[in-house]
């Protein structure tokens, strides 16, 4: 990376401001993750040093597709990308709570302590996400990143996507035939926002979930 392109919390600056309050939480969050990774292995390694770019950056996107959202459910939440990011930029806002869904233990754990340390509104679910989907109640969107395709997806998060919430997934260059796969199985509604930190990268906002409707 050159040399005007290094990570760091800067970064945001640039490319998608914050206010004050909320860069200071992101970076003792980011702290955080370096202090447990050593023994956690919260994130793959080989990212780390470009946490902000390719973890914080790529996050934010989120809340910038649906903006008006303020109870998230987060599946399969690992380190916090992209739920807790979700629930530091939506810290001190009423009514805002962001539920993580995660079912490892040691990951629960760092994300329980994030939350605490930046005063995000999110309550960690230390379950398996066709569990925990059931009883979170309703929520206005729900969010994943890299846990699984669209198809599959749809599926985890088809009981609160039916009830009304919006899906908000990151996806890659093969979203394309993520989507062509996922309309075999699903009927919905897609828009297509570009990610903050990778020029093939996508965040698609799933909306009127039904099942497809079979000949």
């Amino acid at each position: 990376m050159p040399r005007e392109e290094a990570d760091g919390p800067e970064i945001l600056d640039r490319l998608r401001p914050v206010s004050r309050e909320t860069r200071a939480r992101l970076e003792r969050y980011v702290a955080l993750l370096r202090q447990w990774q050593a023994a956690k292995n919260l994130v793959g390694p080989g990212t780390l040093d470009a946490v902000w770019r390719r973890h914080v950056l790529d996050s934010i996107g989120a809340l910038d597709a649906m903006p008006g959202a303020l109870r998230w459910a987060d599946l399969g939440s690992g380190a916090g990308f992209p739920g807790l990011v979700t629930a530091i930029l939506l810290a001190g806002i009423p009514g805002a709570a962001v539920h993580l869904v995660e079912s490892n233990g040691r990951k629960a754990a760092f994300l329980r302590a994030a939350a605490r340390e930046t005063g995000a509104p999110a309550i960690v679910h230390a379950a398996r996400i066709e569990a925990a989907v059931a009883d979170l109640g309703p929520v206005d969107a729900v969010s994943a990143r890299a846990l699984a395709p669209l198809d599959d997806l749809l599926g985890l998060a088809a009981p609160l996507l039916t009830a009304g919430a919006a899906g908000v997934f990151h996806k890659g260059r093969d979203v394309g035939r993520e989507v062509a796969a996922a309309r075999d199985r699903w009927s919905f509604d897609l828009v297509e926002h570009p990610s903050l930190s990778d020029p093939s990268g996508r965040i698609v906002v799933v909306t009127g979930l039904a099942s497809a409707a079979r000949p």
